[in-house]
């Protein structure tokens, strides 16, 4: 069903709402509004999926409690999406995309929660749709207000004013500098209290030249497999994904080696992850630095030879740069 509406309006909506993938456009926006100047403001949906209109029949049990008396044995038809349907995101999406378009916007055909559009003074305004988050970027202010209100009159929204902060990321700018910083140093904090690293002595590389990471590490003697079932190697692992999807490519090849051994990690594979945290422990405070004067796009690319030492396979690594900041990077197994 919800493929359905993807595969007639053309859209991939596998990629609508996923991390890596939106993590990119941010990014790039960012870019833009450091280079050009541009306002940035933010937005927040309130119960955004309760604005889904449906197009089947759904029917559901009365909520323990509320139910009406004498008619405890009938069912409720919903007039409108509700939370815990699998139709949710995709009539949320829907509706939104159709008010956008509606309202002269164009659809991003690389990112479909990216709308564009111009105005007939010359001037543009960008929106980013992250599930019920919201940036908007524009060359005038007014522009941005007019949008403000015509949302607010169709969805319950809530105006954060100027970009802060957005998936945890913190946005900070310097307008006299076309300047624009994007940094996670109090969730790479919180990771290191989470899993006691945060007095840990920090190294100065990813991932050091002395680990030899293959599968033969695995845990073979009782006493080693009883300690790894109490190290907690997919959280950390997984929390240093988030780090390295948003801000720390520095971290990208070091994440893609200890992450091919979730599936049974030994002590060898434990210490390499527990570097990495020291390694952020002293990094912390790192971001991507936004500005310059050009927006330019660079693309270097490049691989290793036969890296994988269980496999014999390459590892292949891109980076994309505008203006000469990161926005775009990957390392993975070819």
């Amino acid at each position: 069903m919800v493929k359905g509406f993807a595969q007639k309006k053309g859209i991939d909506y596998d990629g609508i709402f996923s991390p890596i993938f939106k993590m990119t456009s941010i990014r790039a926006i960012l870019s833009l509004v450091a280079t050009e100047n541009l306002f940035l403001e933010q937005l927040d949906v309130k119960i955004a999926f309760l604005h889904g209109d449906l197009e089947e029949d759904i029917y559901m049990h009365q909520p323990e409690g509320f139910e009406v008396k004498g008619k405890e044995g009938y069912l409720c038809k919903l007039k409108k999406s509700l939370y815990g349907l699998k139709q949710e995101p995709r009539q949320w999406y829907h509706k939104f995309d159709t008010f956008m378009i509606t309202n002269e916007f164009v659809r991003c055909q690389s990112d479909h929660c990216v709308y564009v559009k111009k105005t007939t003074n010359g001037n543009y305004v960008i929106l980013l749709l992250y599930v019920d988050d919201m940036l908007v970027v524009g060359s005038s202010m007014q522009d941005i207000v007019d949008l403000k209100k015509k949302l607010a009159n169709t969805f319950e929204m809530k105006d954060l004013g100027e970009a802060k902060q957005i998936l945890g990321m913190k946005i900070t700018r310097d307008k006299q500098n076309q300047l624009l910083r994007l940094s996670q140093e109090d969730y790479i904090d919180k990771v290191l209290k989470r899993f006691n690293m945060k007095d840990a002595k920090f190294v100065t590389t990813p991932l050091a030249k002395h680990f030899k990471l293959t599968k033969h590490l695995i845990p073979k003697i009782d006493k080693e497999k009883e300690y790894m079932t109490k190290v907690p190697y997919a959280s950390v692992v997984g929390s240093l994904m988030y780090a390295m999807v948003c801000t720390r490519p520095d971290i990208a090849q070091a994440v893609g080696v200890v992450s091919r051994f979730m599936n049974n990690p030994g002590r060898g594979h434990w210490e390499a992850v527990k570097w990495i945290l020291r390694y952020l422990r002293g990094t912390s405070h790192y971001s991507l630095c936004f500005g310059g004067s050009n927006s330019y796009l660079q693309g270097y690319v490049d691989s290793d030879m036969v890296g994988d030492i269980d496999g014999g396979r390459s590892t292949t690594g891109y980076v994309f740069t505008i203006g000469g900041t990161t926005v775009s990077w990957i390392s993975k197994l070819q």
